[in-house]
């Protein structure tokens, strides 16, 4: 069985020819089929070998050689769970599992990798909440993996079978994949052998190694905004063993105001095949740099629409990653799969704000008399004096100097920052058998996991002032910047230093059967178990001090029955999730103690895991027509999650909390098709994706315009969970103009959607678009390709994100400040990049 990776450096029939970067050549035509399947077993003994081989598994054959063209199969495999294992065939699925292989991400010469996932997989819609193309949010059904924190994830995401969500707030930082290393990618639905945080579904990465690629590689680009990016791969086999090498690099300025990128990659594979055995030694490794610089009120964008909001706006990613993953063939039906890990993250990220204080109430004599507080309107409740602002030496702050209330015309901002250290060791065992139980195939899958993740989390605010440019920083002739400040009751401002540690477990099963050769029926599930510990080191939020634990069992059930063998099949199915609260969630639930968005944490009143229950149905088929493979899907689906987690803001400004809320649904629609007959290739998917609340209750929400009087908005059942668009639709072309020259364009519709903060729909929403990107490459010779690519052809602007502000916390800023609560990121204006290829 192949690997999508390897196809383009074999000999493939006439009609099956394959532009594949790894081959260095341009076909003149275009496959008919999609092969994506796991990496091969090892090889077996030639005794063994002797034994047939069945449609769901590779053979398992003698050491490699010269030989025909190989034979391609009409089904899809995929890999059932995040640690590789045997081929399974994608038609007994009972699920809409969809599968991209490596000619997916190189086609589009994109260095993101949400881009690809974006333009092909129905369902999956990115925002660009920061303002830079790789911080963007990935939801997929309405569920989300970002790398933001403060919002609530819904995705498990792995590469290499190794889990990426961050140990802390389960972010997702799409910037640390290597996009050229990628051999395929599962997006999975309903299966939760993938573990915690799986609700809406999990993306698994299988990346590229010497057995699955061979070659040598070299490109450089570059184009608008100062772009400069190239990247290299090298893969080798050598007998038993084989290398496989990348590594990426990218610089850009940015098309706004202080928005640069920095990303540099490595990927490494160091492996070993022998007769019943193969191990892996894997190595990952990111260090990146990202002006995120946010939302802008939409006011200032029409004075100049590449102005920022506040700055400095800066995130700073390091990770490091190696492992061990291991197979082995016990007998002809039994193989063990493990893994081993160790990884590391460390991110800092420096986020400038406006600040809502105010000169403290109090008559002369007062202590509070002519000192800085914050604003604390929205907590009635607590006294005056909670609210003082003190500097590092626990001193009041005095007003600026002059007459009057200064405190009041002063331009207050802050300048905010976090720092998350995580090293997380972890591993994975897992068995699959696929004997014939009373004469019918059965593949069966049972394993285990632990995941363990040291945290060490800092945070401070530090007062500035908002100069003209909203730049946050310090002015010497306004006392207190530059200082690190708290507030007397450690409400709002309150340096944190946290330890935490994290330990999940989890057990799963599952077994597929085969009643009929059309009829197969699936049951399984998994014991998840959350424990977290957290303790306050600096004795300021003692609140945070604890240990939690969580468990679930989620089960799965479905079946699919082959209704036209290889042409047409129906799947059905059930299955549930779970998500335990992060230290980030559970350290920042308390209303009275809300906390920067980015992560301060001060108090944790108990949050409850999140369950999502998922029934999904629908058809798939492959066939030909007119001389080509159409491969189709359609598919409904329903999640009703109880106890959803969601961040809602706090009257401070840059400030939130998290909570429970009784109940959410998300249900839809997913529709694709792709076609490939020589010498085209065309897709087109659409999505209908109903986001809803399902229960009454006040949520805040106090930069809403349509807020009530105490920041809240009432929400209903039925109404829309804003950020989400209702409908999507994706399309794209290839054609192979000569057997050298090939043009391609992927054209996205997204409707419009509710502004972040928005939850009871009663105001405007954020506009529809559509977008156009063209790509093109031309084979100089043999071994060299130049090609290029343009994003936003049309240049056409529009938003993907939008929220709200208080415009107050600018109004002594700069001239005519906002007076519109509304801010959004727009979209990258026409972008042109060429570049050239190498092949060796």
């Amino acid at each position: 069985m192949l690997q999508a990776a390897a196809i383009g450096a074999l000999p493939l029939p006439g009609a099956l020819m394959l532009a594949d970067v790894a081959s260095g050549q341009v076909a003149a035509t275009l496959p008919e089929v999609t092969v994506t399947a796991p990496r091969p077993p090892p090889v077996r003994r030639a005794a063994r070998a002797t034994m047939p081989a069945r449609a769901a598994r590779p053979a398992r054959v003698s050491a490699p050689a010269p030989s025909p063209a190989p034979q391609i199969p009409a089904f899809q495999v995929v890999a059932t769970t995040p640690v590789p294992g045997i081929g399974f065939d994608r038609d007994k699925v009972p699920a809409m599992v969809q599968t991209l292989p490596a000619e997916d991400f190189s086609r589009v010469y994109s260095p993101n990798v949400t881009q690809t996932l974006d333009q092909r997989v129905p369902g999956v819609f990115t925002s660009d909440v920061q303002g830079n193309e790789f911080t963007s949010d990935l939801r997929y059904r309405g569920f989300t993996a970002s790398p933001l924190q403060g919002t609530p994830q819904g995705l498990a995401v792995y590469m290499q079978g190794v889990r990426v969500n961050e140990a802390f707030g389960d972010t997702v930082n799409w910037d640390l994949i290597p996009t050229i290393a990628i051999g395929r990618a599962d997006v999975w639905t309903n299966n939760p052998a993938f573990g915690l945080n799986a609700l809406g579904g999990a993306i698994s990465f299988q990346m590229k190694d010497g057995f699955t690629y061979r070659g040598t590689e070299f490109d450089a680009s570059g184009g608008s905004y100062g772009r400069v990016g190239g990247w290299l791969q090298y893969g080798i086999r050598n007998g038993e063993w084989a290398l496989y090498i990348a590594g990426q690099g990218l610089k850009d300025d940015g098309w706004r105001y202080q928005s640069p990128s920095r990303i540099a990659r490595f990927y490494g594979d160091l492996g070993w095949k022998g007769t019943d055995a193969e191990v892996h030694l894997v190595a990952s490794a990111a260090d990146n740099f990202f002006g995120v610089i946010g939302p802008t009120p939409v006011e200032l964008l029409n004075n100049d629409y590449r102005s920022i909001f506040t700055w400095p706006q800066t995130t700073k990613n390091q990770a490091q990653l190696l492992a061990l993953n291991g197979r082995y063939a016990v007998t002809d039906h039994w193989t063990v799969q493990s893994n081993l890990y160790l990884r590391k993250f460390q991110q800092a990220h420096v986020d400038g704000n406006g600040a809502e204080v105010e000169r403290c109430s109090g008559a002369a004599g007062n202590l509070l008399f002519n000192t800085l507080c914050l604003e604390d309107d929205g907590f009635p409740s607590q006294p005056k004096a909670n609210f003082q602002i003190l500097n590092g030496n626990n001193q009041p702050i005095n007003c600026p100097p002059g007459s009057g209330n200064t405190c009041a015309t002063t331009p207050w901002g802050t300048v905010d920052r976090t720092r998350t250290n995580a090293l997380t060791t972890g591993g994975a065992l897992q068995a699959t058998n696929d004997d014939r139980i009373l004469g019918h195939n059965n593949y069966f899958t049972i394993g285990g996991s632990i995941d363990h993740s040291k945290i060490g989390f800092q945070a401070n605010s530090e007062l500035g002032y908002v100069f003209p440019d909203l730049f946050v920083g310090p002015n010497a002739a306004v006392p207190g910047t530059g200082q690190i400040i708290r507030t007397a009751a450690n409400l709002g401002f309150s340096p944190v230093s946290l330890d935490a540690q994290n330990t999940y477990y989890g057990v799963y099963a599952n077994e597929t059967f085969d009643v009929t050769t059309r009829l197969s029926l699936t049951a399984g599930g998994r014991y998840n178990v959350a424990k977290i510990a957290m303790n306050d080191l600096l004795g300021t939020s003692p609140d945070i001090n604890g240990n939690y634990t969580f468990s679930r069992f989620n089960p799965v059930l479905g079946f699919t029955y082959k209704i036209l063998p290889e042409l047409m099949s129906f799947y059905a199915g059930y299955s549930e999730a779970n998500r335990a609260p992060t230290p980030l969630e559970l350290g920042c639930a308390n209303p009275a103690k809300p906390c920067l968005l980015e992560g301060f944490l001060v108090s944790d009143p108990p949050l409850q895991q999140v369950v999502a229950r998922t029934r999904e149905a629908g058809l798939r088929g492959n066939v030909k027509v007119n001389g080509g493979g159409l491969d189709w899907k359609l598919g409904l689906f329903r999640t009703d999650s109880q106890n959803d987690i969601i961040e809602v803001s706090s009257v401070i400004q840059g400030r939130g909390v998290f909570q429970n809320v009784p109940g959410t649904r998300r249900q839809g629609l997913e529709a694709g098709a792709q076609y490939q007959a020589a010498p085209w290739l065309f897709y087109m998917n659409y999505a209908l994706v109903d986001a809803t609340y399902q229960f009454t209750g006040k949520l805040a929400s106090p930069n809403n315009p349509s807020a009530d009087a105490d920041g809240n908005v009432l929400v209903t059942p039925g109404k829309h969970i804003p950020g989400i668009p209702l409908h999507q639709i994706k399309t794209g072309a290839d054609y192979a103009v000569t057997p050298a020259f090939k043009l391609g364009t992927d054209v996205i519709w997204v409707g419009s959607q509710w502004y972040i903060g928005d939850q009871a729909n009663q105001n405007v929403k954020l506009a529809d678009y559509w977008v156009a990107n063209l790509h093109g490459s031309y084979q100089l010779t043999k071994e060299l390709q130049i090609y290029g690519f343009v994003n936003n052809l049309f240049n056409r602007k529009f938003a993907t994100f939008g929220t709200y502000f208080d415009p107050q916390v600018i109004a002594n800023a700069i001239p005519n400040p906002p007076t519109d609560h509304r801010m959004i990121t727009p979209a990258q204006p026409l972008s042109v990049y060429v570049g050239l290829r190498a092949k060796l």
